[in-house]
């Protein structure tokens, strides 16, 4: 019997909802190991809208939860019916969605504010012993609603990872431990139940970032 796995979007794109190459990769893993995937999302406006080609917000209005369905092939749900009790882990692909409309860490960073409805499922997943699973720059969601835990958003020492050492010092300033891991890697929190890995907070090719989220997922199920 398959794990039955819940994958939580926040839009669709990189740059304002979750990072298509990510959660594709995630998918495909979980469907390699037999995983029964349910998909959610919040049912609440965008932080606002990207033009992926030029790069710059538009004056355009999108749902997280009707732009998610794009990349579930329609298949999703809302977050808010997501019950634990039906789930043996939940992962959270990243992309900049995950910093603007899951919490507003891409404005505020460290102290950010949390979605509650993602707040709320996190912490039933925690409380149950449940694993967590998060990639890219995801992680700062534990780190936010979890302190001490222990996550990885890259390597702090490696030109590779640019964004990584400004990010893993406003980790450590909520009160968890960063943990330095490279892209083919990840890092799991056994007291937590907490994988992460760092995906494309990592300058690397797209197939050790597919590879590096295999790891992730394998240890998500390893846990689950």
């Amino acid at each position: 019997m398959g794990k039955r796995v819940a994958v939580v979007l926040a839009g669709c794109g990189v740059f304002d909802g979750s990072e298509i190459h990510e959660a594709s990769a995630v998918l495909v893993h979980l469907s390699r190991q037999q995983a029964t995937v349910k998909i959610f999302a919040p049912n609440t406006d965008q932080m606002h809208v990207v033009d992926h080609l030029k790069g710059s917000p538009t004056e355009e209005k999108r749902n997280v939860l009707v732009e998610s369905a794009r990349l579930a092939r329609g298949d999703i749900q809302d977050l808010s019916e997501l019950n634990v009790k039906d789930l043996d882990a939940i992962i959270f692909p990243g992309g900049f969605g995950a910093a603007k409309n899951l919490c507003s860490w891409a404005v505020q960073g460290k102290d950010c504010a949390v979605n509650e409805q993602v707040k709320t499922v996190l912490e039933a997943f925690h409380a149950e012993k449940k694993p967590i699973g998060l990639c890219c720059i995801s992680p700062v969601l534990a780190a936010k609603v979890f302190p001490g835990c222990e996550v990885t958003v890259g390597h702090d020492k490696d030109d590779r990872y640019p964004d990584v050492p400004d990010t893993a010092e406003a980790i450590s300033q909520l009160g968890c431990k960063h943990i330095c891991k490279h892209v083919d890697e990840a890092h799991v929190d056994g007291k937590n139940k907490i994988v992460t890995t760092c995906a494309f907070m990592c300058k690397a090719p797209l197939h050790e970032i597919f590879d590096g989220i295999g790891v992730m997922v394998q240890e998500v199920l390893k846990l689950a």
